[in-house]
Order: structure tokens, then C-alpha cells, then sequence
């Protein structure tokens, strides 16, 4: 096994069984009160990306970023679903950023694009969490979903690839693995259908558009460290950078796993 791929899964394993003890061990608040913690690390990172390298700076923006958190938690549930579907506006949004011009937006663009990422990723990551009766079930699916998607497209891009998706943003990816990711992501979908008993048909199309916000999130984070001139968002997880490094897929991912849940009627 090369060395960063170990490095990457000896901090994964550990991650991993937090992961379920949070889920399985603890009551629903338990999820609740670990996404806020690690959504307040990710917008302490995305402080930098928007040049605040000062601390004061950098816990005055993640103080604003968690304010908003708090204030979109206690929108009524009609509310809540109007967030969700301007999160899908602003995913679209963002993917034309990093196809058309990922390179135009200074400062003030980037930190107010961390809002529209991490405000909605933390209401999405937390209401999955609470919803009855598996909540916790299904966070741990979407946990399983971009984890399936991102290991088929590491995979199928060092097997394959030769197509470059987005080389003025990240470079290493190619069509090869993005199509590998996919596949991945509908097999997984497939077996969460069966295990859940959801409706397959729907629910596998819900877990493609995830997958696909899923690369958006990816890349759109990719397009925002560039221009900040960094290769990680911190060093704070050995082998995989910081927070946001690992918060990137979910952050598109997760508001829109909840709204196609809603959408599907699942949970019902």
C-alpha cells in the first residue's frame, strides 16, 4: 500500500468509529452537536480561504457563519425546505463558477460563498441526523454514499483515466473517474434501497443527483483553495488536509440528500 494511501486510512479508521459510536451509541442530539462542531472547524478554515489569516479574524467569520447555522435551525419546517432548494440554486450556481470562470471572484465573493456552503450543509448534515425513525440510519448511508463515490472515482481515475474533468481547478480528476464514482454511488444506492426498503427507482435517482453535488462540492472547494494558493484547508487530518477537505462532498451532499428525501417522502 503506498504511504499517503495508508496515511489516509489510518486516520479514516478512527474517524470511522466515532462516526458510529456518535450515530449508534449516543441519542440524535449526540449527531446534532458533532456536525455543529466540525461545521465551526470548516468555517474557521474557510476563513482563510478568504484571506482572514489573523485568529480574531478568523473567529469573528466563524462566529457569523454559526450565527446564521443557528438562525436557519429554528426556521419553521416550510422555511427550512425554501433553504434547501435555494442550497440546489446555489450548487448550480457554483458548478457554472467552476466550469465558465474559476478564476474570477476575489475575496469577498469567497467568503461569502462559505456562507452559502456551510450554512446549509450544517442544517442539512443535523436534520438528516433527527429524522424519525432513521435518522441516524440515513446519515450514516449518505456517509457510506460519497465514500462509495469518492473511492470508485480514485480508483477508476488511477485504472483509467485519461480525460482531464476540470484541469484549471484540480487537475488529477478525469472523466473516467467521475463516470467510476457514479457507477459506485448507484451500486451502493442500490444496496441501501434494498436494505432501507425504500422505492428504488426514486431513491437511486435521488442518490445520483447526491453523487453529482457531491463533485461539485469537491471541485468548487478545489477552485476556492486554488485561489487562495493552498493544497489543503489545514493539516488537521493527516493524510486527508482539514476539515473542509473532508466536508467538501458533503457539503453539496447533504442538503440535497435531505431534500430529495423530503421530495420521495422518505423517511414517510
Amino acid at each position: 500500500m503506498a504511504s499517503g494511501l495508508r496515511e489516509r486510512v489510518t486516520t479514516a479508521l478512527p474517524l470511522a468509529a466515532l462516526v458510529i459510536v456518535i450515530l449508534f451509541w449516543l441519542p440524535p442530539v449526540a449527531a446534532v452537536c458533532a456536525v455543529m462542531v466540525v461545521v465551526a472547524a470548516g468555517a474557521w478554515e474557510w476563513a482563510g480561504f478568504a484571506g482572514l489569516t489573523s485568529q480574531g479574524g478568523r473567529f469573528a467569520y466563524a462566529t457569523a457563519v454559526m450565527a446564521c447555522v443557528g438562525l436557519a435551525w429554528l426556521l419553521a419546517a416550510p422555511a427550512a425546505r425554501v433553504l434547501l432548494w435555494c442550497s440546489a440554486g446555489w450548487w448550480l450556481a457554483a458548478a457554472a463558477w467552476v466550469i465558465l470562470a474559476p478564476s474570477a471572484g476575489g475575496r469577498m465573493a469567497t467568503a461569502v460563498a462559505g456562507f452559502l456552503v456551510l450554512v446549509p450543509a450544517a442544517v442539512g448534515l443535523g436534520r438528516i441526523a433527527e429524522l424519525a425513525p432513521n435518522g441516524q440510519l440515513l446519515l450514516l448511508f449518505l456517509f457510506v454514499l460519497i465514500a462509495a463515490a469518492d473511492v470508485g472515482a480514485y480508483f477508476g481515475g488511477r485504472s483509467f483515466g485519461r480525460r482531464k474533468l476540470a484541469p484549471r481547478v484540480s487537475p488529477n480528476k478525469t472523466w473516467e473517474g467521475f463516470w467510476s464514482g457514479i457507477g459506485a454511488a448507484v451500486v451502493a444506492a442500490m444496496a441501501g434501497a434494498w436494505l432501507l426498503g425504500t422505492p428504488p427507482l426514486p431513491w437511486t435517482a435521488v442518490c445520483v443527483l447526491v453523487a453529482l453535488s457531491s463533485v461539485v462540492g469537491d471541485l468548487a472547494e478545489s477552485m476556492f483553495k486554488r485561489k487562495a494558493g493552498l493544497k489543503d484547508s489545514s493539516g488537521l487530518l493527516p493524510g486527508h488536509g482539514g476539515v473542509l477537505d473532508r466536508l467538501d462532498s458533503l457539503s453539496a451532499a447533504a442538503p440535497m440528500f435531505l431534500l430529495g428525501l423530503t421530495v420521495i417522502g422518505v423517511p414517510d
